[in-house]
């Protein structure tokens, strides 16, 4: 039986009873032998019981065994036997050094215990708060830290359960436990944050425990407060943000509405005035204005939204199977009228594998892509859209104009909110356009990006042939039709 399990079972009174049956023990040990020790050996000897009972159970266990072996030695070793009375001055002297001796051994033994003892609470103190601080270190989230805090709590004040009690979200137990037993407060300078309740299975914190309980809850509502300014710091940069791009925003699309707006204004003005006629090709040209801007302003709109989905995180593709082919002949069907201008020039091989893709959003992907190319690159030039199948399980779509070429450092940022190469040089459109672009793309699990190309500008993006681990049909009956 180990040391501090002696005394973990000798408690109290028991102590007492078992330092007089030490002490009688040594002392049945050495009476056969009192006339081959002699007197000085025996007192010698009796020492060490004292300095063991001390050690184990404290002074007071002890001075109980000095005063016990004053008694043994005085009544079996010194002459006459069997009697507390001393004939003797000799031996009256050594039952005086002896009881000194003792005594001041039994007060050095139990002080050198006592600090140790203080020393290794100290240690294990240390310890938990340590532990303490590497499991609460980097976390932000109040429940992740609520639950490390209950259960380093159950562990270190040894309790049959702990809560933590936050003010203003109140914790339930997860079953009845009755009356807390210890309450610790959660306070920083800035109030009170909440306690930690503690069921226990024994007697109620002692002042260590107490004294350790105080430091604990100092780094729990420190780890409390840590997280509850860095979500304000969180949501203040999400206000920001929003506050930034509600700026942007307007300002961008203010300009963006009025043109389109304007012309849509004259144009049916001019007709519903009369000044030109329905059936005159100036009539004609003013209503096919009146188209272009409303598919201008139809764009705008469907940007704004789309890009209010990608920012709250609900853009959630729609994806089935379909040929990409189709979705290319579907944009430049509907972009024909701006792209008058320009030459096309489309190679997307029919027996391409199916796409799995959500074909509105793609089709949005295509359009921007196409609107942006239509911008930069000069009157006459040559627009060609491209599609391969560059490894099993994606295609690669390829937008290649005659545009200028953009700065390597800009690159990546050209799939930015209102980002702008050149802002003294700005060309029609809110800036929201390769960013849906990449919002889609990669909500379609694939991925975007821009070069430069000889004697021009390129896009790229892939797009899944698979779908839930599925392989794409092999030919269009194998598509459910309906």
């Amino acid at each position: 039986m180990t040391v501090p399990r002696i005394r973990a079972v000798a408690t109290g009174t028991a102590q007492y009873a078992l330092t007089v049956v030490v002490i009688a023990l040594a002392t049945a040990v050495m009476q056969p032998l009192r006339d081959f020790l002699g007197a000085p050996i025996v007192a010698l000897l009796y020492l060490l019981p004292i300095v063991l009972t001390t050690w184990i159970w404290g002074l007071g266990a002890g001075i109980a065994a000095s005063f016990c072996a004053f008694l043994g030695f005085n009544y079996f070793f010194i002459a006459p036997y069997f009697s507390l009375s001393v004939h003797r001055v000799q031996d009256l002297l050594a039952l005086l050094v002896f009881s000194v001796v003792a005594v001041v051994i039994s007060q050095l033994v139990g002080r050198a215990r006592a600090s140790l003892a203080q020393a290794q609470a100290r240690e294990r103190e240390a310890t938990h708060l340590y532990e303490l601080s590497v499991a609460l270190a980097g976390l932000q989230n109040q429940d992740a830290i609520t639950s490390v805090i209950e259960a380093r709590a159950q562990s270190v004040f040894n309790a049959r359960a702990a809560l933590v009690s936050l003010s203003g979200s109140e914790r339930d137990a997860p079953y009845e436990r009755g009356p807390v037993d210890a309450v610790i407060g959660l306070s920083t300078a800035r109030g009170r944050l909440g306690e930690i309740r503690l069921w226990l299975d024994h007697p109620p914190l002692s002042l260590a425990e107490e004294r350790l309980a105080r430091a604990f809850a100092s780094q729990c509502a420190l780890a409390l407060e840590r997280a509850a300014l860095a979500q304000s710091e969180q949501r203040a940069q999400v206000l920001e943000a929003s506050d930034q791009f509600k700026t942007a925003l307007l300002s961008s699309v203010s300009h963006e509405l009025r043109t389109p707006l304007a012309t849509i204004r004259a144009a049916a003005t001019s007709l519903r005035a009369g000044e030109v006629g329905w059936g005159t090709t100036a009539g004609e040209d003013l209503v096919a204005a009146i188209d272009d801007e409303a598919q201008h302003l139809n764009r705008l709109v469907g940007n704004l939204l789309d890009m209010s989905r990608i920012e709250a995180g609900a853009l959630k593709p729609q994806r089935q199977w379909n040929l990409l082919a189709e979705i290319v002949d579907g944009v430049l069907a509907r972009m024909a009228r701006v792209s008058k201008q320009h030459h096309l020039a489309v190679d997307v091989p029919d027996d391409l594998p199916f796409v799995s893709v959500d074909y509105v959003q793609i089709e949005q992907v295509l359009t921007n892509l196409l609107s942006n190319s239509l911008k930069y690159a000069p009157p006459n030039s040559t627009i060609k859209i491209t599609a391969t199948e560059r490894e099993p399980g994606s295609v690669e779509v390829t937008v290649v104009n005659q545009g200028p070429p953009v700065p390597a450092e800009h690159l990546e940022r050209i799939f930015d909110k209102f980002y702008r190469v050149n802002a003294g040089d700005r060309v029609t459109g809110t800036g929201l356009g390769l960013s849906i672009c990449k919002g889609i793309v990669e909500a379609h699990s694939g991925r975007i990006w821009a070069e430069n190309v000889p004697g021009g500008f390129a896009f790229h993006f892939t797009l899944p042939t698979t779908q839930d681990g599925q392989a794409p049909p092999r030919l269009p009956s194998d598509l459910e039709v309906g």
